[in-house]
């Protein structure tokens, strides 16, 4: 566990640091481009770190909560909440000057960004930092970059996971002493621009059994060319162990969560993303391991170890860093 040290006073503190914080966690029906937020809350900070006030709400999906397994919140409990343009304007409030902290900050900007284009609006952020890339920034020795192993680290208990007053509650209480070791050590925050989504197609397509409805035309994003994986490539997954940086990942066939969206959760957690298999292929994920496409014959051909999205997803949560 580290203790904060609190020597870095408001006199010393990098001028160049925001002024303010939104500490946010949302739980979500799924991870798809189409899932919407059944809860959110919100703790804002100071400057240093210091908490002002907090704010959660559960929202109305309009639709089947998704994983209750995960977030606990069923149909029923949903029923009677606000739908999220109810409660847009209170959320932009908190929001509004402040850079957005999260765990994973792309997925809950993300899946903000689109609640918001759905309601013909857009959130105040600007900015977004990621507490995965501040500790990594920081070289935090964390055995994974799990949300309970940050709070672990910094003596924080947890008390509902996935719950998301309490997961923001944590997060905010974690932040803080990793905001004031980047201070006190001047490093620089992985600031990264957040940029609204100004369209969204309000009667998308019922999507099939396995395949995921998108956005109009250039509605979210261009596609653009991967940057090349920054680690070697550790070799093949074995069962029950976590992936490592570097692993070559190949997919196959349909996915519930959208293609683009897995890759990038994929490339954010160092691995790199293959377009094909071949013997240097550390894992394939497919939903339908016994299709004749190329890419499941050549990894039947090589050994090459094969799971399915709901298993890939788990695992995705727990890299293990790549050998230093």
């Amino acid at each position: 566990m580290t203790v904060l040290d609190d020597r870095t006073t408001a006199a010393t503190w990098p001028a160049a640091y925001p002024q303010g914080y939104a500490v946010v966690d949302v739980e979500t029906t799924g991870l798809a481009r189409d899932d919407r937020i059944v809860s959110a809350a919100v703790y804002r900070l100071d400057a240093q770190g210091n908490v002002e006030d907090h704010w959660y709400t559960l929202v109305n999906p309009e639709r089947d909560p998704g994983p209750v397994w995960i977030h606990g919140l069923t149909s029923d409990v949903l029923e009677g909440a606000p739908l999220f343009p109810e409660i847009a304007a209170e959320f932009a409030a908190r929001l509004d000057g402040r850079v957005l902290v999260a765990h994973n900050a792309m997925f809950d900007w993300q899946m903000i960004a689109r609640e918001y284009a759905r309601a013909e609006s857009a959130a105040p952020v600007r900015q977004r930092l990621c507490t995965i890339a501040l500790a990594k920034e920081l070289s935090l020795p964390l055995p994974n970059h799990k949300l309970e192993s940050l709070a672990a680290h910094f003596g924080v208990v947890q008390q509902r996971a996935h719950n998301a007053l309490d997961d923001a509650r944590v997060l905010a209480e974690a932040f803080r002493p990793s905001l004031h070791a980047a201070a006190e050590r001047n490093v620089r925050l992985p600031l990264l621009e957040c940029r609204p989504l100004t369209e969204w197609a309000a009667t998308p397509a019922q999507p099939r059994i396995g395949h995921q409805s998108s956005y109009r035309a250039n509605s979210w994003r261009p596609s653009r060319k991967r940057p090349a994986c920054p680690y070697p490539n550790p070799g093949r997954y074995e069962s029950d162990k976590p992936l490592k940086q570097g692993m070559r990942i190949a997919f196959s066939g349909d996915t519930s969560v959208d293609r683009e969206l897995l890759e990038d959760r994929t490339v954010e957690a160092g691995l790199h993303v293959a377009s094909s298999v071949s013997r240097l292929t550390s894992l394939l994920v497919t939903n339908d391991p016994d299709s004749a496409t190329s890419k499941t014959l050549k990894a039947k051909s090589f050994g090459t170890p094969v799971v399915d999205e709901a298993a890939y997803t788990q695992l995705l949560r727990d890299v293990t860093p790549a050998d230093g």
